[in-house]
């Protein structure tokens, strides 16, 4: 049994909310605290840091021509993701929030749900309106670089889970984190901006030959400037219907049928993605089978273009019941609920993980196609669109297995695919150097706190390759 013997004085001084429940007080937590005040710091309250907690209204998504919202799922561990999951405001009610309006370099901080804590720094130059979800931290007297790299490491991970309150909906409060210590350092703070910096221009590099994969795809399909128009009012006939099986007007928007035909006329010719690849359901688990940790489970919100990320776990136990769901090397994850149609290409072996229900796993069973290329028009426009005729009008959205099998794909020269594919490889490589880069950083900031300054200065140095 683990216990922990606190003096009524220092529950008055550690806990400003007055909690006096044994988690809070637990041993690792005493202990991390105990050796950051060994050490030169500050709270982040006495740095004159402000935390601002934007405010609410009723929601009202518009079209991309309106003001990004910002909410606490673009908000990944040292990553801003603005490449998926996005949606917009209106600009008049992103005036009525306009002191939710993120600055650059403000950092960002999730205030509830499961992933509460989870902490990076804003460096795009697009407007953007944060959520109620998401706290604003904003500081001039200290590095933000420094400080979000702090908030990513061990110790300040912690500390921040420390201040979780609420079981169902875990939460963390302003006043909490005030009171969290920063330890403070010479140099050591200049290093992990360079870092941090250097890890942005990777990414930005990796976006870049990104983009120009999907400039190559568009353009051979002479869609390169094409705006989808949503029309008010068209005529259809009602054999269109017959064979649809829908009635609904937004199916049968132009712009949909307009990207459609477009592919069906291209030159190089056409495949549905069903004759392309075979199709592998996933499977549900329950919340009740989630663990804190043990075998990943991917759910649709830990997958995007480029990377999966961690969230829930499963036991080793269950793994093993329902392990023939593992997905294999030169499998694609692709999402057909709540966000579908995002790719995801295994180029590698995998880890131990099981992918839920609202995710598919297609394997490749034609050489008409390289499987960078194919993760490449999933995730294009040409895809988005069809998903949106698909599932328009939904309110949860659900994409059924029989009508991704019916996508249609471009089949582009194997020159062209053998192009893209080479643009992609290096923008995974790019971003992969990048994400190195930042756990570097965080790796020296723990050195720093454990060992010494300039050993951690040192360490950094050799491992990023800068001076």
């Amino acid at each position: 049994m683990q216990y922990s013997v606190v003096s009524y004085s220092k529950i008055c001084v550690d806990s400003n909310c007055f909690r006096l429940d044994a988690e809070f007080f637990k041993n690792e937590y005493l202990t991390l605290h105990n050796n950051l005040k060994k050490l030169n710091y500050k709270l982040l309250k006495d740095i004159d840091a402000k935390i601002y907690h934007p405010k609410e209204i009723k929601r009202k998504y518009v079209r991309n021509d309106g003001v990004l919202f910002f909410r606490a799922q673009n908000v990944r561990p040292l990553n801003i993701d603005l490449e998926s999951n996005q949606v917009f405001i209106s600009k008049e009610d992103a005036l009525l929030l306009k002191n939710n309006k993120i600055e650059k370099e403000d950092i960002l901080i999730t205030r509830t749900g499961a992933n509460f804590g989870q902490c990076a720094i804003y460096l795009s130059n697009t407007e953007s309106i944060a959520s109620s979800h998401t706290f604003i931290v904003r500081t001039k007297k200290i590095n933000p670089y420094y400080i979000t790299v702090f908030f990513n490491t061990i110790y300040g991970r912690k500390l921040i889970g420390k201040g979780m309150y609420g079981a169902a909906q875990p939460e963390i409060a302003p006043f909490y984190l005030y009171d969290i210590p920063i330890p403070i350092f010479n140099y050591l703070t200049e290093q992990i901006e360079k870092v941090y910096k250097k890890s942005e221009i990777l990414r930005f590099n990796s976006k870049e030959q990104y983009q120009q994969a999907q400039t190559i795809l568009l353009s051979e399909l002479d869609l390169t400037n094409w705006q989808p128009k949503h029309q008010l009012t068209f005529v259809k006939n009602y054999s269109d219907t017959e064979q649809a099986g829908r009635i609904d007007a937004e199916y049968f928007q132009p712009k949909y049928e307009e990207i459609v035909k477009t592919i069906r006329n291209y030159s190089g010719g056409w495949n549905m993605l069903g004759d392309l690849v075979t199709v592998k359901k996933c499977v549900e688990v329950g919340s009740g089978e989630y663990r804190d940790e043990g075998i990943p489970f991917v759910r649709v919100s830990n997958i995007n273009p480029f990377e999966i990320t961690e969230e829930k776990y499963i036991s080793e136990k269950l793994y093993q019941e329902i392990k023939q769901h593992q997905p294999q090397k030169g499998e694609i994850l692709f999402s057909k609920d709540a966000t579908p149609g995002i790719a995801y290409y295994l180029n590698y072996t995998p880890q131990k993980m099981i992918p839920s229900g609202g995710i598919l796993r297609l394997k490749s069973n034609s050489d008409k196609i390289n499987n960078e290329y194919l993760t490449l028009v999933l995730n294009s426009i040409l895809v988005k669109k069809q998903v949106n005729r698909d599932v328009g009008g939904s309110v949860i959205l659900h994409w059924r297995p029989d009508q991704v099998k019916e996508t249609v794909i471009p089949i582009l020269p194997e020159e062209i695919q053998t192009e893209i594919q080479q643009k992609v490889t290096e923008s995974f490589h790019l971003r992969k150097q990048s994400k190195h880069l930042l756990e570097c950083a965080k790796k020296a900031v723990e050195m720093a706190i454990e060992q010494d300054e300039q050993k951690a200065i040192n360490w950094l140095k050799e491992q990023s390759g800068m001076n």
